[in-house]
């Protein structure tokens, strides 16, 4: 009987000219395998593709999990680990599990005690914290907020509330192409004292992040976010 494969967690850049953000060991290891597991195979084969992979693309399976992705197909999904072959997972950016569906992958893998092996890489969320030089001790992720403006003043007026309370940093992103609305909200509905940090094109040719208080976005030209992947950070 074969022995178990592993599950490495593979992490994939934040965008598109930044393949040097991966480190060379993630690389050799990509290199290594022929199945994969990803939120959208398209954009896990066009990052494999950069990587220079030596195995051809007919030779390699890519299992699509996402939204639409039917419960009973993830069953199937290990089932070549359980075979003895090493899987990647993939996310969209930045490393899987985070913000992303893979975390209910590397669940299955721990019930089937199938080993997961997490590889170093970028994490938009980390990178935005430490580069806020907001309170890195006490901190919370919270994911996309509330779609409607009535319902995300009501988010943003409870992070603010915790943010007082307990001095916590709490980060939280947008869809692209809503992030300027979320930030006149945020002028408009977060106390003028606190401070936002706005980390936008991280580790692009393009990144931009800055903190300042909300007084002080509020009396300044602010960049054009619109359709840029951006983390955004309260804090006192």
């Amino acid at each position: 009987m074969n022995s178990k494969g592993k599950l490495y967690l593979i992490p994939c850049p934040l965008g598109e000219n930044a393949a040097h953000t991966i480190p060379a060991y993630v690389i050799d290891i990509l290199h290594s395998l022929d199945v994969f597991i990803a939120e959208r195979a398209k954009t896990a084969r066009a990052f494999i593709k950069t990587t220079q992979q030596p195995i051809a693309f007919s030779d390699m399976t890519v299992f699509e999990l996402n939204k639409r992705t039917p419960i009973e197909e993830w069953k199937h999904f290990l089932a070549p680990a359980l075979e003895g072959k090493n899987i990647g997972l993939i996310s969209e950016a930045g490393c899987p599990g985070i913000a992303d569906p893979g975390a209910v992958i590397v669940a299955m893998a721990h019930k089937k005690e199938i080993e997961v092996v997490p590889l170093v890489g970028p994490s938009s969320i980390l990178l935005a914290l430490i580069a806020s030089g907001m309170n890195g001790q006490e901190f919370s992720f919270h994911g996309y907020l509330s779609v409607k403006a009535p319902e995300l003043a009501r988010d943003l007026k409870h992070l603010q509330q915790q943010v007082i309370k307990t001095k916590a940093t709490h980060i939280f992103m947008e869809t692209p192409y809503r992030n300027n609305g979320l930030v006149d909200q945020l002028i408009k509905t977060i106390a003028p004292h606190l401070r936002l940090c706005i980390a936008t094109d991280i580790s692009l040719p393009t990144q931009f992040i800055k903190t300042k208080k909300i007084e002080e976005w509020a009396k300044i030209k602010r960049p054009d976010l619109h359709k840029r992947p951006t983390v955004f950070l309260l804090g006192v």
